[in-house]
């Protein structure tokens, strides 16, 4: 099926055609591989080679370069300064909530500062006890709080912490009252699964290595069990493949297992990936110590449980979307599991995708979505009857309830123009109230006056595309307005509105800020992600392209001035729009972007997005990847428009060579005299908790592409 061959063939490029940018040279080889007859180039495959003194020394020569030339310019420092400003009005922000046995725990982070830190109250009226401060634990290091699971009893609690954007926490366990580490610490692992019901073990995630740049390191990866006190070069493998081969577990597939505290008579496991069906095995809890426990099947990917799923007592509630588009919820009995006859719960809505439920001690909480703002419905578990609940105004809600013997919930809003506001709600009697943890905001008027019009653009086909358009009162609708058009589209991750800080102080700037809610989200159900999914994954991009054509055609922007952003697996839309239509775009970012589809399987984290994406080994899937992949459509003489690609250095999703080989090749190949640039963030990873790294991150992207749009306050300095 494959052929590979690799031959030097020259050469150092040092100049553009014009002459004006001298990057750091990127040679070019004879790489190619062979696909079911097919043959495809890879001029840059020598960059996948990310260990190798060649490869360091080039992206640390991109990286000088790039700051070199992002220094000159203006509103960089200007838009820093602006965001700390904006933080430093804020009230404190609390978050992670968890309760235990009385005991509320919450990650806090005060005005101004970094990072958050652990905090916990008796009750939660109780005095506020600071437990974990990320900076002061390892002196010298900018840690993150990662994770925070406190036991059943609420005498500890089990901490993860990362390093610089890494993603491999350290486990830590921290005694409440005595605020001292017992002498257990795990490292690399994947994260705190539960603890046991007796609080003197957990099971946790072990990964083989934190190297984000070993493509093996996440493989094979299993659920262990660690008693506190022992030694973790001990722990028993609790749950993988190595453990049960009968379930056949594959090398990509994240096994995990947990107890879960609402269904204590049993042991849950699952097959974690980036499919959204859930996969899933349970047995009783009395096999907790078992050599051998005799999994029984809970779910099959067949049966379509996706977005929310728990466990109450011995009844367990999910999400599907069989014979539902726009998904409805039901239940089965753990006795004896049959989804096929699970009774309906919550029906399909027309008009509304269910996005997902929580449950308090007499309801659950149904979570809405019209396409844009969510309604919120509860069902009665006792009268089994469901109502809707009047929210206070429009836009995205986050409910939690973190005490689940209670009817007291939690209820964040926030929408494009409304800052994020908490509110206390009392499921009994729909009654709101002032946040008991969290203030309201506060921020200039200029933010809160900002103007959201919610439009259809006409897609490529005929479909029309949802977009969200944001801006400044008052400023001209004839195309003299710089513009960031920002779009994601993968996973069934909908573009839920909220309120943007780094976005919208572009926005009071004059800038036009745009979200095209394109196929492959799932603003409009199952269907709508499946329509940018694999072979249909074009509509992804070509959305985004119908969406900037519209805000030229509507006078919101020009074609000078339009630039697009995508982060993540949103490189692959942003890469395949500036190849398909480079004249509609001034300038681009690849954030952290996957650009080259074709060589995601063999990097870290790509064996595990296979199900989203395809394989090179399928025939079908091969030529699809082919279409998604932004650095094999880049073609030399095209007047490509300016991009910055961007990689963390410690990022375990998207490898840095994913962003660097399309820098290299649209260096080498653009014939238009704008900047092509590679900001390699060496202190970062996919993303971070630093607000400092971060701040200085997306400072640096939007001062290039506004620079490049022409945007007054962003140009170079004289």
């Amino acid at each position: 099926m494959k052929q590979s061959f690799s031959i030097l063939v020259i050469s150092m490029f040092g100049l553009t055609c014009f002459g004006q940018w001298k990057y750091p040279p990127t040679r070019v080889e004879n790489a190619a591989d062979t696909y079911f007859g097919v043959t495809y180039t890879d001029q840059y495959r020598w960059i996948e080679s990310i260990k190798t003194p060649e490869v360091e020394t080039w992206f640390k020569q991109q990286s000088e370069y790039t700051n070199a030339i992002l220094n000159k310019l203006n509103g960089r420092d200007e838009l820093i300064a602006e965001w700390k400003k904006l933080d430093k009005l804020q009230p404190p922000a609390i978050g992670s909530v968890s309760y235990e046995n009385g005991r509320y725990f919450y990650r806090k982070t005060m005005p101004g500062e970094n990072v958050g830190k652990l905090y916990y109250r008796e009750g939660i009226k109780g005095n506020e006890v600071l437990l974990f401060d990320p900076l002061r634990h390892i002196p010298g290091k900018t840690l993150s709080l990662s994770q925070a699971l406190p036991s059943y009893d609420g005498k500890k609690v089990a901490i993860g912490y990362t390093v610089e954007g890494a993603e491999v926490p350290t486990i830590r366990v921290l005694d409440v009252d005595t605020k001292l580490f017992l002498k257990d610490s795990i490292y690399p692992s994947g994260g705190i699964n539960s603890w046991t019901f007796d609080n003197k073990a957990l099971l946790y995630a072990w990964i083989k290595s934190a190297d984000n740049k070993d493509p093996e390191s996440a493989l094979n990866s299993k659920t262990k069990l660690h008693i506190l006190g022992t030694d973790p070069a001990g722990d028993v493998d609790f749950f993988s493949n190595g453990s049960y081969p009968e379930l056949k577990i594959d090398p990509s597939v994240y096994p995990s297992a947990y107890l879960s505290e609402n269904s204590r008579n049993y042991i849950f496991s699952a097959l974690g990936s980036v499919l959204p069906e859930a996969v899933m095995y349970y047995a009783p809890v009395s096999e907790l110590n078992a050599k051998k426990i005799q999994w029984k099947v809970l779910c099959k990917a067949s049966d379509k449980l996706v977005r929310s799923l728990n466990m109450i007592g011995d009844e367990m509630y999910a999400i599907t979307y069989e014979k539902a588009k726009n998904y409805r919820l039901i239940s089965t009995s753990l006795k004896n599991p049959d989804w096929a006859n699970a009774r309906t719960i919550a029906a399909e809505r027309k008009n509304q995708t269910m996005e997902s439920f929580i449950y308090t001690k007499d309801y659950l909480l149904i979570t809405y979505s019209d396409g844009i703002n969510n309604h919120l419905s509860k069902y009665n578990l006792a009268t089994k009857a469901t109502t809707e609940i009047k929210l206070p105004y429009s836009g995205t809600i986050m409910v939690s309830c973190p005490n689940t013997r209670s009817n007291v919930c939690y209820l964040g809003i926030t929408s494009w123009n409304k800052p994020f506001t908490q509110f206390d709600l009392d499921a009994a009697t729909d009654v709101f109230s002032p946040g008991s943890l969290m203030k309201p905001p506060v921020y200039p008027s200029v933010y809160t006056d900002l103007l959201v019009e919610e439009v259809e653009v006409n897609g490529h086909d005929g479909v029309m595309i949802p977009l969200s358009i944001i801006y400044r009162k008052g400023i001209p609708k004839n195309g003299s307005n710089a513009c960031l058009l920002d779009g994601y589209g993968a996973y069934g991750i909908s573009a839920t509105p909220y309120f943007n800080d780094l976005l919208n102080a572009l926005a009071v700037k004059g800038v036009v800020v745009a979200i095209p809610h394109v196929r492959g989200g799932s603003e409009k159900g199952e269907e709508w992600y499946r329509a940018g999914y694999k072979t249909t994954k074009p509509n992804t991009w070509k959305d985004f392209i119908s969406c900037g054509e519209y805000l030229v055609e509507k006078g919101f922007t020009s074609r000078g001035k339009l630039a697009g952003t995508g982060t993540s697996a949103g490189g692959i839309m942003i890469s395949r729009a500036i190849t398909e239509r480079p004249d509609l775009f001034a300038a681009a970012i690849c954030n952290v972007g996957c650009a080259n589809a074709m060589r995601l399987e063999f990097s870290t984290n790509g064996p595990v997005n296979i199900p989203e994406f395809g394989t090179i080994k399928d025939s079908v899937e091969c030529k699809a990847l082919y279409e998604m992949d932004g650095m094999q459509h880049v073609k030399k003489g095209v007047k490509y428009p300016a991009v910055i690609c961007v990689c963390g250095w410690n990022d375990p999703r998207v490898v840095p060579w994913q962003p660097g080989k399309l820098a290299g090749a649209l260096q080498n190949a653009t014939a238009s005299g704008k900047p092509v640039l590679l900001k390699v963030n060496y202190d970062n990873g996919h993303f971070t908790e630093d607000k400092n790294v971060t701040f200085a991150n997306f400072a640096d992207q939007f001062a290039f592409v506004m620079w490049q749009c022409g945007h007054p306050d962003f140009q170079m300095k004289k």
